[in-house]
This record gives C-alpha cells, structure tokens and sequence, in this order.
C-alpha cells in the first residue's frame, strides 16, 4: 500500500460542513453554507466595496457581484417549487442569473438573514 493509501485511510470521509435549510412554503428551498474562510470574506468586502471591479463600473455592478460572490460561495443547494435540487455551482449560477425579481428578493433577504446569523461582521448586500 503507498504512502497515500495510508493517508487517505486514517482520517476517513470528512463530515461536509454545516449548513442551513431556507423554506419560502411554496417549494423553494436554498441550502447555504455556514462556514466562510477568512480569505474569502476579505474577497467579499474588496468587492462589496467596488475596489475588485474594473473601471467604468459603477456600484450597482459592485452591488450584483456582491450578490453573486455570496451565493457562490454560500449555495449548497436549489430546489425550485419542488423540482429536483440544483447542485452544481455552476448550474446554481446560471439559475441565479435566471430568476424572476420575486426569486432574487427572496434569496437577498435569505442571504441577508443567513450573515447576519452566521456572519455579522459581513454588510450582505
């Protein structure tokens, strides 16, 4: 057996990291990570801030990729009025890009109310 063979066998599966299930009642259910890194919550506030983005932006840009950087970083998984979860980034990506402005409030304020909980030193967007 090889080195990594050893390795791989001691610690077993890692636990995935927590997470937090959103109902709105009506079959739409966002699951969101609880845990960010350090170096992604700096990435977050340098485009919050609109000091990551590229000249000519304006902070309605900085506001949508604040939006996008968290759901990326946050979304587990998707479920729209019952259908099968999206889980691949990707995918819960383009969805996002996608939504009615019914479905993207209603994300916002999921997001909003998952950092203030789990990361208040955030200002969700």
């Amino acid at each position: 057996m090889g080195r990594r063979q050893r390795q791989r066998g001691r610690g077993g599966a890692l636990a995935p990291p927590p997470s937090q299930e959103y109902d709105d009642g009506q079959g739409h259910v966002i699951v969101l990570r609880c845990v960010l890194s350090a170096p992604t919550r700096t990435s977050y506030a340098r485009i919050a801030s609109g000091e990551d983005l590229p000249p000519g932006a304006n902070r309605e840009d900085a506001w949508q990729r604040a939006v996008e950087f968290l759901f990326e970083r946050l979304a587990v998984s998707w479920s729209i009025a019952g259908a099968p979860a999206i889980t691949a980034q990707h995918e819960l990506l383009v969805r996002l890009r996608a939504a009615s402005q019914e479905e993207r409030s209603w994300l916002r304020a999921r997001l909003r109310e998952h950092c203030a909980e789990h990361f208040p030193e955030l200002a969700a967007p």
